[in-house]
């Protein structure tokens, strides 16, 4: 089974990636803000969100946003919002995955971000 075969997974995931790059491109096009600030400041809160239902739903016993989908959130270019998310929810905090993968994002886009300035 694949994470798409469940409907209560497509859901968070699609609106994710829906919002997300609806904010990156109103951030980027519309407010004519660079595209690597527009693109972490667009994931950013949507990462943060999605911690915030998936630690709710945890503690309602609700439906839980698959655990890849929080990863690829972090990876995409919500690191911020995924690091907001664990500190401010306090969730996922028990997981050394989480951290990993969020030590990783940071990295990645630590990288990216000084390329990208001093690569200019």
């Amino acid at each position: 089974m694949s994470l798409l075969d469940d409907p209560r997974n497509r859901r968070p995931l699609i609106a994710s990636v829906v919002l997300g790059l609806a904010l990156f491109l109103l951030l980027w096009i519309f407010l004519a803000w660079p595209p690597l600030l527009a693109w972490l400041v667009g994931w950013t809160p949507v990462a943060f969100a999605i911690y915030g239902i998936d630690k709710w739903q945890a503690t309602h016993d609700g439906w839980r946003i698959p655990e890849i989908v929080l990863h690829g959130l972090a990876l995409i270019g919500g690191v911020i919002g995924a690091w907001a998310g664990r500190v401010v929810f306090r969730h996922k905090t028990q997981k050394p995955v989480f951290l990993v993968v969020l030590i990783i994002a940071s990295i990645i886009w630590g990288v990216i971000a000084v390329w990208s300035i001093l690569g200019r």
